[in-house]
């Protein structure tokens, strides 16, 4: 899969961020070009989901810069990266299970960006149709696989130009994580740059142009997906 521009969107250089007193990243740094998919690889407690945190704003790095489409954000809260196009689907889904499909989706709901057509519960319903038949139905109410949709459809509301995924295939049924794979190349082919985390060498190779792999919080491989092995992918990434 190739990237549709050389033009960097996402940058992030000497990141460290601590919990309280332990250091989680050790000067991480990865960027990302308009229109790619990147994938941080890693096993549980690597730092990819903190790396997220800390882009987004919910954990602000102690020293480092991150800088989207030329701004820094670093000390951004998260309702500002949001505004400036960054959508984040978390990993653990966090979905209003006492509200319908649809009315998760208006939650997330922000104005249209200049250049992309805007997601609208319609658009959505057609690259998840498993959604449209659940659209008046409580969001607690669907299958993990459908809350995964919801969640990244509710995302999508937001009209981002980046969207961020931690760990989106993880607890999902094959065929739900072949569904994912494919909603993945349509939102690239839409424009969207993606940025995810995966332990799922498989599903990362099928949708994502880019790897990072991250050892005890910092980066220790960077290739195209293509040119990771998997030597190299056991060595650090292996349960």
């Amino acid at each position: 899969m190739e990237p549709q521009s050389n033009k960097n969107i996402l940058k992030v250089s000497g990141l460290n961020t601590f919990y309280g007193k332990a250091q989680i990243l050790f000067d991480l740094a990865l960027d990302m070009r308009q229109g790619e998919v990147v994938v941080l690889l890693g096993r549980n407690g690597a730092g990819k989901t903190t790396t997220f945190k800390s882009i987004i704003g919910i954990v602000p790095p102690a020293s480092g810069s991150i800088t989207y489409k030329g701004l820094a954000i670093e000390k951004l809260p998260p309702f500002k990266t949001c505004v400036l196009g960054l959508g984040y689907v978390p990993e653990d889904r966090r979905i209003f299970s006492n509200l319908t499909t649809l009315e998760n989706l208006e939650v997330g709901k922000q104005p249209a960006r200049k250049g992309l057509e805007m997601w609208t519960p319609e658009r959505l319903f057609e690259l998840f149709p498993n959604l449209a038949e659940r659209r008046y139905q409580a969001g607690g109410t669907l299958s993990g696989g459908e809350q995964q949709m919801l969640t990244i459809a509710r995302t999508l509301m937001g009209n981002p130009e980046t969207v961020i995924l931690d760990e989106p295939s993880e607890g999902l049924a094959p065929v739900i994580v072949d569904q994912l794979a494919i909603t993945i190349q349509k939102l690239k082919d839409e424009g969207v740059s993606i940025l995810l985390a995966e332990q799922n060498l498989n599903f990362a190779r099928h949708v994502c142009d880019r790897a990072y792999l991250l050892y005890q919080g910092s980066v220790c491989h960077e290739s195209t997906i293509d040119d990771l092995s998997d030597a190299v992918y056991e060595k650090y990434c292996a349960l």
